[in-house]
């Protein structure tokens, strides 16, 4: 009767997944992925990528103010002073006082027309910036440093650059 009663049970032996296995498996599943969500914070990614966009606009447009230098034997373009203006076509509202920039003008300082030869397009803010208010400003000191700030960077240390 044993071997009847061995050979019986070894034919019914049903292949599968438990239910428990199958739950320790999602719940491992669900672990993992909130750790790499974690460790990879996707808003600070968008952020990061935005400040190298405004590091790399506020570059492009001190490459160019320095071109037109050049092209114009040492002469600044038209209207660039020793006050910080925010760059733009706008003729109103170019006014801003937060972030790192302080541009207080009831215009803004287009460079459009002067930089048109080394710049396509003049590059804006890719947060809230336009083509007509860039959030982008220029100054030039009396030693005749240009500088280009981005005053919405999240990053100070890549938010100016001088030449």
């Amino acid at each position: 009767m044993d071997s009847v009663y061995s050979s019986r049970t070894l034919g019914k032996k049903k292949k599968g997944f438990t239910l428990i296995e199958i739950l320790l498996v999602i719940g491992i599943i669900a672990v993992l992925a909130t750790v790499v969500i974690v460790a990879l914070n996707p808003a600070q990614r968008f952020a990061d990528a935005r400040d190298s966009r405004r590091l790399a606009d506020i570059q492009s447009i001190l490459s160019a103010v320095q071109q037109y230098i050049v092209d114009n034997q040492g002469s600044l373009p038209s209207g660039l002073e020793t006050s910080e203006k925010q760059i733009g076509t706008d003729s109103s509202g170019c006014s801003i006082t937060d972030g790192i920039c302080s541009a207080n003008l009831s215009y803004c300082l287009n460079l459009s027309t002067d930089l048109a030869p080394y710049l396509k397009t003049l590059p804006f803010d890719p947060g809230i910036g336009t083509e007509g208010a860039t959030r982008y400003t220029i100054v030039v000191n009396a030693n005749n440093i240009v500088t280009v700030k981005a005053c919405d960077s999240t990053d100070e240390s890549i938010s100016t650059v001088s030449r």
